[in-house]
């Protein structure tokens, strides 16, 4: 209990700066929203004690709509420390107590997943972000997992990529996020959804839980982008990516000795 008040006291000391800043990023239309979100989700993780490692990294130069699983609350703030990205979270994740302000400042599109017809509106949002030369992250999956595999790629989405003006080649990267250790040890299939966040579990149990646990490791992993335009099957590409996603996490999970880089 100690902790987890340590942890709140700490939490609501500095999150008002952070909507303070936010407040008057978007007042008086000042730069710095990416960089502050950065900085809030490393002292988040920090605080969570949640240990990111990186292999490879997120596409630069070109637009990139990044493809990744889906496990847990955390991934928001874990995928926020490493560097600027938007994200395309489902509707719930704007409640999230410890996450809305990244979503807030990263410029999150939300989709609420019971209404399929405003898919072309939020391909429309993905597409503007696009255009700014943005890496956007899609959790492709349309829901979360229970960290221990990779479901079916939806590839509704993807079309966003059809919206961007066709001047700015745009880059489809597969993305994968694997809770491997807790406390140093090896989580296992059957410790992993103690960090998993899905279903119908409720946020406030589950965060204090994971809270009490101790230090966990992370590792993200970066796959090689490709190329995509209007040509482009969106269906094969999202399965091919789909199956890279998945090799990808299986490796994490086995938790190689890969060379690795915390986050810099």
């Amino acid at each position: 209990m100690l902790r987890l008040a340590a942890v709140l006291v700490v939490f609501f000391t500095m999150t008002p700066v952070f909507v303070v800043s936010v407040w008057l990023i978007e007042t008086f239309r000042l730069a710095g929203r990416r960089a502050l979100a950065k900085h809030y989700s490393r002292a988040l993780c920090a605080l969570l004690r949640v240990r990111v490692r990186v292999i490879g990294a997120p596409a630069q130069g070109q637009p990139a709509l990044i493809l990744c699983n889906h496990v847990s609350w955390l991934d928001i703030p874990v995928l926020a420390s490493i560097g600027p990205v938007a994200f395309v979270a489902k509707r719930e994740v704007s409640g999230y107590p410890v996450v809305w302000v990244i979503a807030k400042l990263m410029r999150t599109v939300f989709v609420d997943r019971t209404r399929r017809h405003q898919t072309p509106e939020v391909n429309a949002a993905i597409a503007e972000r696009l255009s700014e030369g943005h890496p956007v992250v899609l959790f492709a999956e349309g829901t979360s997992s229970d960290g221990n595999r990779v479901l079916e790629f939806r590839s509704a989405l993807i079309g966003a990529v059809a919206q961007v003006d066709p001047a700015h080649a745009v880059l489809l990267q597969p993305a994968s996020i694997g809770y491997t250790r807790i406390q140093g040890i090896p989580m296992g299939r059957q410790h992993r959804p103690l960090v998993a966040w899905y279903g119908d579990l409720d946020f406030t149990p589950h965060f204090k839980e994971f809270v009490r646990r101790g230090v966990v490791d992370v590792t993200v992993t970066f796959g090689t982008a490709v190329p995509y335009d209007r040509n482009t099957d969106r269906k094969s590409a999202a399965r091919s990516i789909e199956d890279t996603v998945r090799d990808l996490t299986a490796g994490a999970l086995r938790d190689r000795k890969t060379e690795m880089r915390m986050a810099a």
